[in-house]
């Protein structure tokens, strides 16, 4: 016999079983509930891509994460690391084919090969929404408000959504000479909560070589008290007010018009890594577990689109990074799995009662009951404990006697509490009222 190949996943990969499939589809369908809400549609994209379409416009630490390879046919292809530069060519792809503003919907997973930590994997999924054709800031403010929206829905409202504008910190290392080293800074500031003040200061004096301009970074990325004194002091260090800083005036304007300013901070130390946000970028934190990181972030990408078409079409957008936001769940213990979706277990007490429990079964489910029939007469501990690996609150027993006056006793499986000689329509209304 040859030897047996040992079943194994590659590092930062792994299999989900169905109670936490169960679990990520459950969230899944809040979220795209939320989104559609919204007006916004779905679209799909090829997980493989040419290399030169996912890295034209990236750094080289982006280069480093994606998984790039020649297929067979010698084409330099690439795994897409995120679905937004993705969903920039498919817009330059399809320009005659879509209305503007367009707002597009994407749940599908990506790939990074970054080392795999708590809650961080090298296969993820993302949950995408983006408007492109429009460059306001309602289009802003309504991916604001969708963040907030679609994390409340899954039950997740103890959160602070972290909010900047790339274009006055931009303005501001303008002002004191050191926009060429820009994209390094940006890069470095935005590591701030990962590293530190001092690890972030030594690197911006490796930059900047200058003591002062470190300095004065350093007091632009720490802020004021509250939103708009920090508006009012970085708007003031990078030269005054601008479109820029009268775009944020404006989204405070709509968020305390809509009652939701309590969630949202300015921060400047929020740049965002990726080099293509040229506006607002956001972050969103739990408030108990900080230090997990943002579980859903975004910004706006003025010029993405751009390397793909000569039409300008300006666009914002987030990504929930639906894994990390699961296991700071499960940490703060907000969300628990369960092993099916089924409401009730019809036991199998006697084999020769199978056509009858089928019958009673398809009843149930015409009443809206998910059911299934235990497809042995096994022990009934046998029984019992396959359903608690279901979770399923229900059991039906149906005797002989049950059978020949078409009853049921109907059980729950939490309180061992039973419930005898019930019709199929009293056991169906029973079950519904509790689901």
């Amino acid at each position: 016999m040859a030897d047996l190949i040992q079943p194994r996943v590659l590092k930062g990969f792994r299999d989900i079983l169905p109670a936490g499939e169960i679990q990520r589809a459950g969230l899944m369908e809040k979220i795209t509930k939320v989104y559609r809400s919204y007006g916004f549609v779905p679209i799909d994209t090829p997980v493989l891509e040419y290399s030169e379409i996912l890295l034209r416009k990236s750094n080289g630490e982006t280069e480093k994460q994606v998984f790039r390879f020649l297929d067979n046919g010698k084409r330099d292809v690439a795994l897409r690391f995120d679905l937004t530069v993705p969903f920039a060519r498919f817009t330059a792809e399809h320009e005659s084919e879509l209305y503007f503003p367009f707002k597009r919907y994407h749940l599908a997973k990506v790939w990074r090969g970054e080392k795999p930590q708590a809650g961080r994997y090298r296969e993820f999924v993302q949950c995408d929404i983006d408007t492109v054709g429009s460059d306001s800031a309602a289009a802003d403010f309504e991916i604001l408000s969708i963040m907030r929206a679609a994390l409340a829905e899954i039950g997740v409202t103890d959160i602070t959504i972290h909010v900047n504008h790339r274009g006055i910190f931009n303005r501001f290392l303008s002002k004191i000479g050191v926009s060429e080293k820009s994209e390094d800074i940006l890069r470095s500031v935005d590591k701030l909560a990962k590293v530190g003040e001092e690890e972030v200061k030594k690197e911006l004096l490796e930059y900047t070589a200058s003591e002062e301009k470190a300095l004065l970074i350093l007091k632009y990325i720490k802020g004021s008290s509250d939103f708009e004194s920090t508006l009012n002091m970085i708007e003031e260090m990078a030269g005054g007010a601008d479109s820029d800083s009268k775009r944020m005036r404006e989204i405070w304007g709509m968020m305390k018009a809509a009652g939701i300013e309590a969630t949202y901070v300015l921060d400047p130390a929020i740049t965002r890594g990726l080099d293509y946000y040229t506006g607002v970028v956001y972050e969103t934190f739990l408030n108990k577990l900080p230090s997990i990181g943002s579980v859903c972030s975004g910004g706006r990408y003025d010029n993405l689109a751009g390397l793909y078409t000569k039409t300008k079409l300006p666009g914002v957008g987030a990504s929930i990074g639906l894994d990390r936001l699961i296991a700071g769940l499960e940490q703060l213990g907000i969300i628990s799995s369960k092993g099916s979706y089924l409401d009730a277990e019809i036991y199998c007490m006697d084999a020769s009662l199978s056509v009858h429990y089928q019958g009673v079964a398809a009843k149930l489910r015409e009443k809206g009951v998910n059911v299934e029939v235990f497809p042995e007469a096994k022990k009934m501990g046998q029984q019992y404990a396959v359903t608690d690996a279901k979770s399923i609150p229900w059991g039906i027993l149906i005797g002989t006697n049950e059978a020949q006056k078409n009853v049921l006793t109907l059980k729950k499986l939490a309180t061992r509490e039973q419930f005898t000689d019930l019709t199929v329509e009293q056991a169906a209304e029973k079950i519904l009222a509790e689901k």
